[in-house]
């Protein structure tokens, strides 16, 4: 006889604004408690320096996660140049520094501009990439380093944002920064603290945007804590409250072409069963276009499914969902 899983079945999409000082996983199981969920997984680790945008699928939303995975991303960051740690960020050790030449913004300008562009990245000692299931920054932790394999990524923009050279503070130059997954801004930070030659690191990373995400759609674990006490019973009321604040699980993959099913075709899919596509298939979206290789399967304009366009002409269901 099947285990019943504990907590309850809800289904969507919060975007949280996580706060600095924390790890994304501890963010993601204090909002699994307050949910009181069945199942809940983020779509992107943020370093414990970081904020900002991190997208927590509930429920049936953990099936269409990894699309925002490999979803571009954009962040704001600051680069305190002169000084080079351990880790990449401020919550290492400082194992390097130089003076800062000063620059002019039009200097700053092309520099950062120079690194728009594909190109190959090394991942740092300091991520939660996995070798042989433990996370770098454990080996790195313990001076252990592991060869990595360089990445390629896309820097889309590399903008400045502000900057500064007093002497009255640490010279800093603020970005923002339009990429690919898989990006690492640290990197990225110590590669323009490189190529001005005074090295540099991160003091303070903030993503203000992942795949269809912003931070005007956010809340912070404060928000919702003022709102919900974790350890008081989450009554009738209290859930429908809650649940408003969760997106639906289509606004993940809002970019992939919609279809609706009729009811037939709808009983298809529900047994698995390809159905063949066809102009009569009313789109549930403007983005609905044959040249897809995935589509959003809808009945009743409701998200039963995602299928793939095979060469026979028919939508093989990939993913069931809802049902």
């Amino acid at each position: 006889m099947a285990r019943r899983k504990k907590g309850r079945l809800v289904n969507g999409i919060l975007v949280l604004d996580k706060p600095t000082g924390m790890t994304s996983n501890s963010a993601l199981q204090k909002v699994k408690r307050l949910y009181k969920a069945q199942k809940a997984g983020h779509t992107g680790s943020l370093d414990p320096l970081a904020t900002g945008v991190l997208p927590i699928c509930l429920g049936e939303a953990t099936k269409v996660s990894h699309y925002l995975l490999d979803a571009d991303k954009r962040y704001r960051a600051r680069c305190l140049l002169g000084t080079v740690t351990t880790t990449g960020d401020s919550d290492g050790e400082v194992i390097d520094s130089k003076p800062v030449p000063e620059l002019t913004q039009t200097e700053i300008i092309d520099l950062l501009t120079s690194f728009q562009g594909e190109q190959d990245q090394t991942p740092p000692m300091f991520s939660a990439l996995k070798h042989n299931g433990r996370p770098l920054y454990e080996y790195a932790r313990k001076g252990i380093e592991i060869e990595r394999k360089a990445r390629r990524i896309i820097l889309f923009s590399v903008k400045l944002i502000d900057f500064s050279f007093t002497t009255e503070q640490a010279a800093f130059i603020e970005i923002e920064v339009h990429c690919s997954k898989g990006t690492y801004i640290r990197t990225l930070c110590e590669d323009i603290g490189k190529k001005i030659g005074c090295g540099a690191h991160i003091s303070m990373l903030r993503r203000i945007d992942s795949g269809p995400f912003s931070l005007s759609q956010s809340i912070t674990l404060e928000q919702l804590y003022q709102q919900f006490n974790p350890e008081e019973e989450l009554t009738t009321a209290k859930q429908e409250q809650i649940d408003q604040l969760l997106l639906p699980t289509d606004m993940a993959i809002k970019e992939i072409p919609a279809v609706e099913l009729n009811e037939a075709q709808y009983k298809q899919i529900q047994h698995g069963i390809c159905v063949e596509y066809t102009p009569s298939m009313s789109p549930a979206s403007d983005h609905c276009k044959k040249s897809s290789e995935t589509y959003r399967l809808y009945f009743n304009n409701t998200l039963v499914a995602l299928a793939s366009l095979d060469k026979d002409n028919t939508l093989k269901p990939r993913r069931l969902l809802f049902l």
